[in-house]
């Protein structure tokens, strides 16, 4: 057996594998494309030959999103009947090639019933490692946990530490694996000391969390992650050393109890 058809093989028979609600096997299919012993697939090209400086993948848009299609085997290339070039890659390498463009991946788009889609944030997982980032789609919230003494002192240690502007908070439940709490920093500085600073702040502040709890963080400057998405979008600081320094008062319900009266 060739390396090639090895390769094809590993990939089409995860993809056999995945139906809805699958996210183990689809996790499966993800981690054969993203070895490169395993993880080829038949690009298709729009225009240009493969290895040519125009070369150019096609395109195709489902659901708002867009995708290039691809074909998993030589079998599925000319089942597909595709008249013009192709380039067989590695799945890692076509991950890190279209996801900062927001492009996901689509297999077998001939193949009855349509083929699959990858999207975009799962072929960042691919590129970044898929045990570095968790599996989607993720549920995303509002914390519904109460931990007033760790936000308390995060926030304490957030105001002493002059790289931080603010910090948000968000409860991530991934497709697999267990729930989280993610914090997400917004910085002023990203050299070293003051990555130093910001990590050193995180551990002082890790003892008021309860045994058992997950906490992660997110760089909310990140434009791909999609935590760090959600939180610009729904999340307001329950730190925010700007608000902090002009005497505004905190909003009520993030972090800080809320007013009392009588």
């Amino acid at each position: 057996m060739s390396a090639g058809t090895a390769a094809a093989g590993q990939v089409e028979h995860m993809l056999r594998q995945v139906t809805p609600g699958r996210y183990d096997a689809y996790e499966a299919l993800l981690r054969a494309l993203a070895t490169p012993s395993s993880g080829q697939v038949w690009m298709l090209l729009w225009h240009g030959q493969a290895g040519s400086p125009d070369a150019q993948y096609g395109n195709m848009e489902v659901d708002g999103l867009g995708y290039a299609p691809c074909v998993t085997s030589a079998q599925e290339l000319s089942a597909s009947g595709w008249n013009r070039s192709y380039e067989v890659v590695d799945g890692l390498e076509v991950a890190r090639a279209l996801y900062p463009d927001h492009y996901g991946l689509w297999l077998n788009p001939h193949a009855p019933g349509g083929g699959l889609g990858i999207p975009w944030l799962d072929l960042r997982r691919i590129a970044g490692g898929l045990d570095r980032r968790p599996a989607g789609p993720l549920r995303l919230s509002e914390p519904a946990i109460e931990l007033p003494q760790f936000y308390a002192l995060l926030a304490q240690n957030a105001h002493r530490t002059p790289a931080v502007r603010a910090l948000r908070r968000a409860w991530v439940q991934p497709a697999l694996g267990a729930p989280y709490l993610a914090i997400g920093l917004d910085v002023y500085d990203t050299s070293p000391p003051a990555v130093d600073a910001v990590r050193a702040m995180m551990q002082q502040s890790l003892g008021a969390v309860p045994d058992g709890l997950p906490v992660s963080t997110v760089a909310m400057s990140d434009e791909h992650d999609p935590v760090a998405m959600w939180l610009r979008a729904n999340a307001r600081p329950f730190y925010d050393r700007e608000a902090h320094g002009a005497g505004r008062p905190p909003a009520p319900g993030y972090g800080y109890p809320p007013a009392q009266h009588g």
